[in-house]
């Protein structure tokens, strides 16, 4: 399966990453189509590349703009002449905040994530110094309390009409704020997969998800509606993530869709059954030492992905037939051993692996190298590789 890297990657130190070109052009169709006539708005967190934005930018018909995922990283994107980004979370950095609002008067178009009065209050003090009015989209919280068990994301305060209705007699109030688009999020159903190692788990998940599709529906239509009697100008509501794609697209409320991991398709999204999605991103490591017959040892490897730890963060095998981790060892820090199964692995050999979750993995490499069909198409900065960090 990877002799078409290792000819097209042979002249690379190891470690690197890679982008599969073939693979990234047939999630971006699959995304197209999943999401129907729905607005795309690309998540900028799941791709942190400047290069693949404008990539998957012109390749996409309908994108209308980026979800960033902090104000310095939605600074650098204006500078780097993008525009129509929203702040996917709420931001209280001040300085960082004055200059996007100085981009705003200079025509971009800028806004900003609130759930708070905090939040308004914070915007309205820089709007009316700056001579700004603040375009804001309010978060709603659409997770599921099934009372034994969460179901979803400690994010949004606005968990009912009840706590809806104050805020928005609050900013109703507040000269310098215009409320532009409204968002909820159905993270129990766009980031867990139903195909988890536990199969039992995974029947659990299939039966939850089930039911809070029909509880994100009801009351996300509700809490719009009472949004639009305040606010009648929405210019967009957003919704669903890479996992509920096709569920978001049939949502009359919605009107564009955030879409980031699905293009690499990390190995999170292996465990979602609905999605027809190929291994587009990833990175290699050089076999450097093999102990004992069936165990090779690859030079770095430990870039474990964020949130609950478990082994689902562990980075996965292209291969997975073919090799597994030591329980006792996992990815480790500047090396990590692999038990090798029906394979002969030697030392100076190439072992491929992907991410557990998508933009994460641009964090520890300065370049993508590309890759289309088995040739080498070249180099595309990431982040890192301009000299950034924001998170």
């Amino acid at each position: 399966m990877t002799t078409r890297f290792d000819r097209a990657f042979h002249e690379l130190e190891r470690p690197f990453a890679w982008l599969d070109f073939d693979a990234l052009d047939h999630n971006i169709s699959t995304v197209h189509n999943a999401c129907g006539e729905k607005n795309i708005r690309i998540a900028t967190k799941s791709v942190r590349s400047v290069e693949i934005l404008r990539y998957l930018q012109t390749n996409l018909s309908n994108v209308m703009g980026f979800m960033t995922f902090t104000a310095a990283e939605t600074i650098f994107l204006l500078q780097q002449q993008f525009d129509d980004l929203l702040l996917g979370y709420p931001v209280m950095e001040e300085a960082a905040v004055r200059q996007l609002l100085h981009f705003v008067k200079a025509g971009k178009t800028v806004t900003f994530m609130v759930d708070k009065w905090e939040h308004v209050k914070f915007l309205a003090k820089l709007g009316q110094e700056l001579g700004v009015r603040v375009q804001v989209c309010i978060d709603i919280n659409v997770s599921n309390d099934f009372k034994l068990l969460y179901f979803g994301t400690k994010r949004s305060s606005l968990h009912s009409l009840q706590s809806l209705t104050p805020f928005l007699e609050y900013i109703k109030n507040q000269a310098f704020i215009e409320v532009v688009g409204a968002m909820g999020y159905e993270a129990q159903i766009a980031g867990v997969g139903n195909r988890p190692a536990n199969t039992v788990k995974g029947k659990l998940i299939e039966v939850m998800q089930l039911q809070a599709k029909k509880k994100v529906t009801q009351f996300r239509r509700l809490a719009i509606a009472h949004i639009k009697a305040y606010f009648p100008s929405l210019n967009f509501v957003n919704g669903g993530g890479s996992g509920s794609m096709a569920y978001t697209a049939q949502q009359k409320e919605v009107t564009e869709i955030t879409v980031g991991s699905a293009f690499y398709a990390p190995a999170l999204f292996d465990q979602f059954t609905h999605l027809q999605l190929e291994k587009a991103a990833g990175f290699a490591l050089s076999v450097t030492r093999k102990p004992e017959k069936n165990i090779v040892v690859c030079h770095g490897g430990g870039y474990t992905a964020s949130g609950a730890i478990n082994t689902d963060r562990l980075p996965v095998f292209y291969e997975p037939s073919f090799f597994s981790y030591l329980t006792l060892e996992g990815a480790g820090e500047v090396q990590t051993p692999v038990k090798v199964k029906r394979k002969k692995i030697n030392v100076g050999d190439t072992l491929y692996f992907r991410h557990a979750k998508a933009g994460e993995l641009c964090e520890r490499f300065q370049e993508l190298h590309g890759i289309r069909g088995d040739t080498y198409v070249g180099t595309y900065s990431t982040y890192r590789g301009n000299g950034q960090c924001f998170l």
